[in-house]
C-alpha cells in the first residue's frame, strides 16, 4: 500500500540543507560526524508515517544516505522497573505508567547517543507496547537493531522521534507559576481553557518530572535539528491517541481499552500543557536548524 504524506516535501529539503551545511563545517560527508536530527510531535499526529517516508526516502536513491530512526518509546524503563518507579511513588499519578519524563532510561540513552555519535557497533533497543495488556515492556536484548557493525555502512544521519523529544524543562518557579495559574490563582489570557490539566496534579508531581526533564539535556544537546510537527488543538491528541489504540487491539488482540486510554493521556498532558510553550519558541542555539 502506498503511504503519502503532505509534510514530507517540506522536511526532505530542511533535511538536506542542514545536513549539507553540517557537512561543509566538517570538511565534507566522509569526516563529518553523524548528524541528529531530533522530531516532536503529539501522539497520532502522523510521525510514524512521516519517519516512515523519511527513512525510505533519505536511504533511497538519489541520496543514499545511512539512516537509522529511533524512537523514545524505546527508550522506556523495563515493565520492572517502570513498576518499581510507580510503586516507590505511590502519589505521583504521573509516574504510574510509561510516558512522561522520568520513565525512560537515560543511562541507555546516554550509552546509545555516544555509541552513535562515535561510529561504534551498537544496538538499536526496541519496546514492544502491547506486552503486559498494554503497559509495555522492552523486547530481549537479541532482538534489538544492529547498526554499525562490520561489513555495514556507518550510520549519519540519525532521527529520533517521539512526543516530548525536544522539550526542555522550567525552573521549578515557572511550573509553579503555571500550576497556580491552572488553579485560578492568576487568569491571564493565554490560560482560559478549561480543558487546563495542571490543576489536577500535585505540584510536586510536576515538579519531579521537570527535574527529570532536565537528564534529557543529554539527548537534545546532540540535535543538529529539529523538526517540530505541532497541532491546532493539541486537545485532538486524545481523539488520536484512541484511534491508535484501536488500531492496536485490531492488529494484535492487545492493548488498553478506550478508558485506559484517556487515563493514560491524561497521564501526558501536563507535559504538553508545561513544555510545548518553549519548544515553539526554538531549543536550538541556531533558530534556523528548527523548522516548525
Amino acid at each position: 500500500m502506498a503511504i503519502d504524506d503532505d509534510k514530507l516535501p517540506i522536511c526532505i529539503p530542511f533535511i538536506l540543507e542542514k545536513l549539507k551545511e553540517h557537512q561543509d563545517t566538517h570538511d565534507g560527508p566522509f569526516s563529518a560526524p553523524p548528524f541528529f536530527i531530533g522530531l516532536n510531535g503529539v501522539q497520532g499526529i502522523g510521525k510514524t508515517t512521516l519517519i516512515t517516508m523519511l527513512e525510505r526516502t533519505l536511504k533511497g536513491p538519489p541520496y543514499l544516505l545511512p539512516v537509522c530512526v529511533l524512537s523514545i518509546d524505546d527508550l522506556y524503563l523495563t515493565h520492572a522497573d517502570q513498576v518499581k518507579l510507580a510503586q516507590s511513588n505511590p502519589l505521583n499519578r504521573l509516574v504510574q505508567h510509561r510516558g512522561v519524563p522520568g520513565t525512560h532510561d537515560m543511562k541507555l540513552a546516554t550509552t546509545l547517543f555516544a555509541a552513535l555519535k562515535n561510529e561504534q557497533p551498537t544496538r538499536i533497543p526496541r519496546y514492544n507496547k502491547s506486552q503486559h495488556n498494554g503497559q509495555g515492556d522492552r523486547m530481549d536484548y537479541s532482538k534489538w537493531t544492529l547498526v554499525n557493525q562490520d561489513g555495514q555502512p556507518k550510520i549519519k544521519v540519525i532521527i529520533l522521534e517521539g512526543w516530548c523529544v525536544g522539550f526542555k524543562s522550567l525552573t521549578d518557579d515557572e511550573v509553579k507559576m503555571k500550576w497556580e495559574e491552572s488553579n485560578g490563582a492568576h487568569s491571564p489570557a493565554d490560560l482560559n481553557d478549561s480543558r487546563l490539566t495542571l490543576s489536577k496534579f500535585r505540584l510536586e508531581d510536576l515538579l519531579f518530572m521537570n527535574r527529570k526533564l532536565r537528564g534529557y539535556d543529554v539527548i537534545t544537546k546532540a540535535f543538529d535539528a529539529m523538526i517540530h510537527l505541532d497541532a491546532i488543538d493539541i486537545f485532538d491528541v486524545y481523539e488520536w491517541r484512541l484511534q491508535q489504540e484501536a488500531e492496536l487491539r485490531q492488529e494484535t488482540g492487545h492493548g488498553m481499552t478506550n478508558e485506559q486510554v484517556i487515563n493514560f493521556v491524561d497521564g501526558y498532558y501536563p507535559a504538553y500543557e508545561l513544555f510545548c510553550k518553549k519548544l515553539r519558541e526554538g531549543i536550538l542555539r541556531n533558530k534556523g536548524c528548527q523548522l516548525r
